[in-house]
């Protein structure tokens, strides 16, 4: 099994001064605070770094940044994916991966493919990527499931397809994929609630959105997971519940970014279409971090 993605991972934010810019000093504190606290890997330009908001000469720039304060201590893993094929293999052949180890590809949104479709698209991806690809099924965002016969026949085929981050809040998926998967085949919840249920049946790991706010905490309940330690694994779920809720009532990434806030680490600014979190929820979030 790639070890270097087992663990958690986290969907890293993209910090925004008043003035919509990127907070680059931010982002690197962000970057330190989580590899300090014990992440064991870090995701860039994912849905919750608002990427669909960033300029190509921005998300360059966001690179550059985590890639800078990173200096080699974790695997960084680079989300590029879309519904349009040829522009996803174009942006794959026209970035740098040099200090990347994998692309995190999302299924197709919008087009609605069929489960052929699914595998046709990363199939063709798979062809011309020179470094490892996990694939990320998200239906919730892209109005169609990629089913775990599907995933499971691209894992099968494809030696560059090593994991797939699966978000559909849908345990009887995860048991399938983690029954049915080849042996090296890492099974990566997206789902930060289920994500100890998933660990302690089989899965490698998370990718994160809480897991940046309290990395500390966060790692240390996957790292049980994967000892088999359920009793003190859940101490740490039980304790983090209320505000894995709270970060995902109104929208991502307001809520995490109500977190860091809190925190001090950097504004609650994002980019319409989003909007920041309701007073009311920050109030929330607020509370429990103080009380934390």
């Amino acid at each position: 099994m790639n070890s270097k993605f087992l663990g958690t991972g986290v969907a890293l934010v993209t910090p925004f001064n008043a003035d919509l810019s990127i907070d680059h000093s931010a982002l690197t504190n962000i970057v330190n605070y989580n590899i300090e606290n014990g992440t064991d890997y870090l995701v860039i330009c994912g849905t919750t770094a608002e990427s669909a908001t960033l300029t190509k000469s921005e998300k360059k720039e966001v690179i550059q940044t985590i890639v800078k304060a990173n200096n080699g201590r974790v695997p960084l893993v680079l989300g590029i994916g879309g519904n349009n094929t040829a522009a996803v293999i174009d942006e794959i052949s026209n970035t740098d991966l040099s200090a990347i180890d994998a692309i995190l590809s999302v299924a197709p949104y919008y087009s609605k493919p069929t489960q052929e479709g699914f595998y046709q698209h990363f199939k063709a991806i798979s062809e011309v990527c020179p470094i490892d690809i996990i694939l990320y099924n998200v239906p919730g965002r892209t109005a169609k499931n990629m089913e775990a016969e599907t995933t499971i026949r691209l894992a099968q085929n494809f030696k560059n397809i090593i994991g797939v981050k699966e978000a559909g809040n849908n345990m009887s998926q995860y048991y399938t994929l983690i029954k049915n998967k080849p042996e090296d085949f890492l099974i990566i919840s997206g789902d930060d609630d289920l994500a100890l249920g998933v660990v302690l049946a089989g899965g490698a790991g998370v990718i994160s959105v809480i897991g940046q706010g309290f990395p500390k905490d966060f790692s240390e309940m996957i790292r049980l997971g994967l000892k088999g330690d359920a009793s003190a694994a859940f101490k740490l779920h039980f304790k983090l519940i209320d505000v894995i809720g709270y970060i995902f009532e109104e929208n991502n990434p307001a809520g995490i970014k109500g977190v860091f806030e809190a925190l001090k680490l950097c504004r609650d600014t994002v980019r319409l279409p989003l909007v920041p979190a309701s007073e009311g929820l920050k109030a929330k979030i607020a509370a429990f971090v103080n009380n934390y």
